[in-house]
């Protein structure tokens, strides 16, 4: 159960923004970029490629920096506080928090990979749900890619024959990505994450991938990594069609300016939310999470004597009992993520 607050001996409600402490993962594909871009300050020597920002994940379940909640799982938040973090949104099968979101920057290009639908993980007895993710693009160099899906004139037998060697990078769609692209990576979608690009990515709570290429590289052991080539084939998804990266339109609001729901998958949507002065916003039953990519917010509610600071780089997960709260730009705009759960 939850501490409790000394003053009443009663739990603690959950009635804050929650921010937490930060995942550092070396990759033989990373770097240090992500200390420039978007400006973190990470714990670990070595290629970080990944820092997981807010998570529930077994394997590294995210803890609260700060606040009245102060170093308390996020897991525990989920199971003593369900009503009040998730309100209206569904947990998943093992009731978990259903989102993890997560830094991740490439000097190297990351493998070819496909992530299962929930239907095909549950067919492979996988032991882990599908993986929907999007990315928002925070900076490429100068002609980065990305892969995604497969070029036009390449159907799923003309795959299957290169399928584990170097020739299945001829057979991907390569695409040009710039800062501030959208990337919408549904379940299914072969792809891999080119050289120099770094990017804030929102998905569903799975570590489940299927590797088909790595480039002849040795992993950080010395050793190659697992390609998981049956599989991966049995998960592609060669029907949809794939939308590539683009830049969202905003339009303007009260405040500011907004795309909403510029990636919409069955477990979340994805929005960006542009603050020039002061915004008004909702949790509207369901937990929010807020990433800043560019600039400083602060967020309170209406009337109330605490607020909450947020600078570039930072994670936030509002309560879905928070309701009603004012996003307030610094000195200078701010552009945030915004991700909804949708279960």
């Amino acid at each position: 159960m939850a501490p409790p607050d000394p003053r009443t001996n009663a739990p603690r409600p959950l009635d804050e923004p929650l921010r937490f402490e930060r995942v550092c993962l070396t990759k033989v594909w990373g770097g240090r970029r992500l200390e420039q871009v978007p400006g973190l300050a990470l714990d670990v020597e070595g290629p970080v490629g990944e820092t997981w920002e807010l998570s529930d994940r077994a394997e590294h379940v995210s803890r609260v920096r700060g606040g009245e909640h102060q170093g308390r799982k996020l897991h525990e938040l989920v199971r003593d506080h369900r009503a009040e973090l998730m309100g209206a949104a569904g947990l998943t099968e093992d009731d978990r928090f259903p989102l993890l979101v997560k830094y991740l920057s490439a000097s190297q290009p990351l493998s070819v990979q496909v992530h299962p639908d929930d239907a095909t993980a549950k067919r492979l007895h996988a032991g882990d749900s599908g993986k929907d993710e999007a990315w928002y693009v925070l900076d490429a160099e100068p002609g980065a890619l990305v892969y995604l899906g497969l070029r036009s004139d390449v159907d799923a037998s003309a795959f299957a024959a290169v399928a584990g060697g170097e020739g299945v990078v001829d057979a991907l769609q390569p695409w040009r990505v710039r800062a501030g692209d959208v990337i919408d990576v549904p379940a299914g979608t072969l792809h891999a994450i080119g050289a120099g690009v770094t990017l804030l990515e929102v998905q569903q709570s799975s570590d489940l991938t299927y590797r088909l290429y790595d480039w002849g590289r040795l992993g950080l052991d010395g050793k190659p990594r697992a390609m998981h080539v049956e599989q991966a084939l049995l998960a592609i998804d060669y029907a949809t069609p794939i939308t590539g990266p683009f830049a969202p339109a905003l339009v303007s609001v009260p405040g500011g300016r907004s795309a909403r729901d510029v990636v919409r998958r069955p477990a979340f949507a994805l929005s960006v939310l542009e603050v020039e002065g002061h915004v008004q916003a909702h949790t509207e039953d369901r937990p929010l999470v807020y990433v800043v990519v560019e600039g400083h917010v602060r967020i309170e509610r209406p009337g109330g004597a605490a607020s909450t600071e947020l600078a570039t780089g930072d994670t936030c997960l509002v309560p879905a009992a928070f309701g009603a709260h004012t996003l307030s730009a610094g000195e200078d705009p701010a552009r945030i993520i915004v991700a909804t759960t949708r279960t």
